[in-house]
């Protein structure tokens, strides 16, 4: 953390950048509230998430059409969550793109484990190598 060699990559006018000056916070919340996995959500624990997280922004030009957030140690282990793409640039591969590059971030790719919980989007994750936990009996949560 506090490392100021930002990540980016660039394709086809679309560029997926670490730098925090690159989010657009009021289209990210835009979004979100409109997420069925975040019910709750305030534009305060929306900021205060994404200070708290290494986020991937994709953006087209100047607008937000993309995001993913992850929550890391940065020695062991990572949590990818709040991954999204505008409905009007779904289907164009954006989301797999976004998510390699997230794989690919030199400070996550040595990682043993990059987790994530999600219920309609098995098949996606599965074509970019995530598995279901193998010892799901060991995986516990304690929710309030």
């Amino acid at each position: 953390m506090g490392n100021v060699n930002y990540f980016l990559r660039e394709q086809n006018g679309f560029v997926v950048s670490t730098d925090p000056g690159d989010l657009d916070p009021e289209a990210i919340y835009g979004f979100l509230t409109q997420a069925k996995w975040w019910t709750e959500l305030t534009q305060e624990s929306l900021d205060r998430a994404l200070r708290s997280s290494l986020c991937f922004s994709l953006k087209e030009g100047d607008r937000q059409i993309g995001l993913a957030r992850i929550i890391t140690d940065y020695v062991t282990y990572a949590y990818l969550c709040d991954v999204f793409i505008v409905e009007e640039r779904r289907g164009q591969g954006l989301g797999s793109w976004l998510v390699r590059c997230v794989l690919e971030h030199p400070e996550l790719k040595p990682l043993k484990r990059i987790a994530l919980i999600t219920h309609d989007a098995q098949t996606f994750y599965l074509g970019l190598d995530f598995r279901f936990a193998s010892q799901a009996d060991s995986y516990m949560e304690r929710l309030s």
